[in-house]
């Protein structure tokens, strides 16, 4: 499918327990790296103190199968999240 013809959507993974998750959830995003095109992390740190739990953004650029699959691989994994927003651009 051509690029600029392809549909974009947002998604979110909070992870509650990142650090025993995270390995699973990149393994997860190399498999779906061509449809990644950004990608923010958000979780609270300072000093004395870093969050267990992790907010993920992507901005997604696949088709709806492709994004599916990716979600339920996601929603595979204990102690995550996954919700996707479609966009109409």
């Amino acid at each position: 499918m051509e690029e600029s013809k392809r549909p974009c959507s947002v998604m979110t993974v909070l992870q509650t327990e990142r650090n025993l998750s995270a390995p699973r959830v990149q393994e997860v995003f190399t498999t779906f790296g061509c449809i990644i095109r950004a990608r923010l992390g958000l979780h609270e740190a300072t000093l004395d103190f870093c969050s267990p739990q992790g907010l993920i953004l992507l901005v997604l650029c696949g088709s709806e199968s492709e994004v599916n699959a990716m979600a339920d691989q996601l929603r595979a994994i204990e102690g995550v999240k996954v919700q996707t927003m479609w966009l109409q651009m």
